[in-house]
């Protein structure tokens, strides 16, 4: 059962694979979107799946992957648990970790001056 929720940021999309229930998909747009919408942050796109193994003797059934970009900036993010709450959980905290350092990277002040002699400017 593959099931769609894409209410709250368009930009986002939540998908649900396997015995994943409304309310565990609920409560992950919930905290995708406290980790998204933060002030700040650069356009954020992408899509975040939640899926529920079939096979029972799993020790952890429940895993997230969220594929986003943050701005220009590739975030991928992985997670495995026992419980929906526990992975929803975990893909938040790991997701809010690389979001952060995806917005902060920039690309721009952390590259060594290029030296005359490759066609930089000289210094005065």
């Amino acid at each position: 059962m593959t099931s769609d929720n894409t209410q709250a940021a368009p930009a986002i999309r939540l998908r649900g694979e396997g015995a994943v229930d409304e309310d565990t998909l609920a409560y992950a747009r919930t905290k995708i979107d406290a980790v998204v919408s933060r002030p700040g942050l650069p356009a954020v796109t992408g899509e975040v799946r939640i899926v529920r193994a079939a096979a029972h003797h799993a020790s952890r059934p429940w895993s997230a992957t969220a594929d986003l970009y943050v701005g220009s900036r590739q975030v991928v993010v992985l997670a495995e648990e026992a419980t929906a709450t526990e992975v929803v959980d975990q893909l938040q905290d790991r997701l809010r970790r690389q979001t952060d350092k995806a917005a902060h990277s920039g690309g721009t002040g952390h590259r060594t001056a290029v030296p005359p002699w490759r066609g930089g400017q000289q210094s005065a």
